[in-house]
């Protein structure tokens, strides 16, 4: 909205001309998501304080984590809207990857609103029933996905920058990282994989929000490198030197990315142990979903699982333990996710978040060997 108003006074004020950079709207954005998640960070946990809005923490989990009760929780209230509305100033209103980010963020944010609002009635840690809770997020995923390649139609390829280009559906190829121009058809499973790509985001996201800044930063270390990819794959020029492959109109999606790491930092300083806000499933599921569709509408989905290898190995503990108790009536972990194990090993919660985060960072600069390991 902003590039819009401003363009009106390129004339008088030729200066204004920087707002046509994708770099000097995501810093901008960036900076405006920043200060409206910090700034209003106080008045929300006040109003979340006052209309007793908090946490109820699970009884099975960790003797350590009862002290927690009481605390705010839903904060991720306020990353949603310190992630929409900077989006919605600096990016091109016009672009159908805004939109599509837009309608994931609202939208599982709804289900994790119902999500958290059944825990506090009915004070207890469990909510919509998985099944539900699956359910609502294949369907909104699939009515973005098909609602996404129809606003584009035909007209949206991919363009895999060789010597002698060649265009690929969107929809129907798996890129390989740290291989030059392999697209592997998906045919009819490229719906299917997408919608498990994002889904799967969502909930990993989710399993990993169990200690305090633990889910945050990995998000923003991982929406960082998502912001830099989808740079490189919108710019037809830095794509061609790097002979990397190109989505048309993607680098719109690096001041998106942006705005999740402003809103992380402006609410981490709030979320850090010990944290005055948990963001609950309001939050953690958004995040998630958002981080999923920016890989997908990216084709960076395999990736993904690299940089967002903190999300995976939490979720794949979950499945483990699950599988291991049924199949043999033993945990392999004392408890799961992962974070967990770790804490009833005796690692204080802080030392548990901050390896985290080297984990989540040393991910994130492995996946980024990807634009010239080739």
């Amino acid at each position: 909205m902003i590039p819009y108003l401003l363009a009106l006074l390129v004339e008088e004020f030729p200066i204004f001309n920087v707002t046509r950079y994708i770099t000097f709207r995501a810093g901008m954005a960036l900076l405006t998501s920043l200060l409206m998640s910090w700034l209003l960070a106080p008045w929300f946990i006040y109003r979340l304080q006052r209309n007793q809005v908090s946490q109820v923490v699970r009884t099975d989990g960790p003797d350590t984590h009862h002290k927690k009760n009481g605390t705010p929780t839903m904060g991720g209230g306020l990353i949603i809207l310190a992630i929409v509305v900077p989006s919605l100033l600096w990016m091109e209103l016009t672009s159908p990857f805004l939109w599509a980010q837009v309608f994931m963020v609202i939208s599982f944010g709804c289900v994790g609103f119902v999500d958290d609002y059944l825990k506090i009635q009915r004070q207890h840690s469990a909510g919509i029933s998985s099944r539900m809770k699956f359910s609502c997020q294949v369907i909104l995923t699939v009515l973005m996905l098909l609602g996404f390649r129809a606003w584009w139609g035909d007209e949206l390829t991919l363009l895999v920058t060789t010597d002698q280009p060649q265009s690929h559906a969107l929809y129907g190829y798996l890129l390989l990282p740290f291989f030059k121009n392999i697209a592997l058809p998906l045919a009819g499973l490229a719906l299917p994989f997408a919608a498990f790509v994002i889904v799967g985001s969502s909930n990993a996201v989710n399993l990993t929000d169990g200690l305090d800044g633990l889910a945050i930063g990995p998000v923003m270390i991982a929406a960082a490198t998502l912001a830099l990819l989808a740079y490189v794959t919108g710019h037809i020029e830095i794509a061609r030197y790097l002979n990397y492959h190109h989505v048309p109109g993607s680098g719109e999606l690096s001041i998106f990315a942006l705005c999740i790491v402003g809103a992380g930092l402006g609410f981490l300083w709030y979320n850090t142990y010990p944290a005055q806000v948990f963001m609950g499933d309001v939050g953690s599921l958004p995040l998630g979903a958002a981080l999923g569709t920016l890989a997908v509408l990216t084709k960076h989905e395999i990736l993904w699982a690299l940089i967002g290898g903190i999300f995976v190995m939490e979720t794949l503990s979950v499945i483990a333990q699950v599988i291991a108790y049924r199949l043999t009536g033993r945990r392999v972990l004392k408890m799961a996710p992962l974070h967990h194990h770790f804490e009833l090993m005796g690692w204080p919660e802080p030392k548990v978040i901050v390896r985290f985060w080297i984990v989540a960072i040393v991910l994130a600069m492995l996946g980024l060997l990807s634009l010239k390991l080739r």
